[in-house]
């Protein structure tokens, strides 16, 4: 992984025990990670804080659609996105990753594949490129190019 950390994620989730499960893995890579539980505070939080990367449960927004995503993106147009769903049916993934996700990795391929996902992403972020290794790793990706 990285050696240098990135800045701050904020981590979203209502699963308190995954949250500090995830807490821990991202701390490795992140100087400091928020958590919030609820949409209106990952949404302050946001605004507020204008992290590096959040890390999103798409179950946080009760209402389902996408909305938040585009709402998210118009506060933090630099933050990464990644969202966490336990949905591997493509038009869900595509339909988070068209609204504005930058990434999408499934809950199940957290411990193997969501680090590498994000300090990629970060990486290249900094040169305009995108990624999408859906081909490679379908549990893990984000649009428009192969890792």
């Amino acid at each position: 992984m990285n050696s240098r950390p990135f800045g701050l994620a904020l981590l979203a989730d209502r699963h308190h025990g995954l949250t500090e499960s995830l807490r821990g893995l991202l701390e490795t890579s992140f100087t400091s990670v928020v958590m919030v539980a609820d949409e209106a505070s990952l949404i302050d939080s946001a605004q507020r804080l204008q992290p590096t990367a959040a890390v999103v449960d798409d179950s946080l927004f009760l209402k389902g659609g996408v909305q938040w995503l585009a709402q998210l993106k118009r506060i933090c147009p630099q933050m990464l996105l990644v969202v966490l769903s336990v949905h591997d049916e493509p038009a869900m993934r595509q339909a988070l990753l068209g609204a504005g996700a930058d990434c999408f990795v499934l809950k199940r391929d957290i411990p193997t594949k969501l680090l590498s996902v994000i300090e990629s992403a970060l990486e290249s972020k900094g040169t305009g490129d995108r990624h999408d290794d859906e081909k490679e790793n379908p549990g893990a990706s984000h649009p428009q190019q192969t890792l």
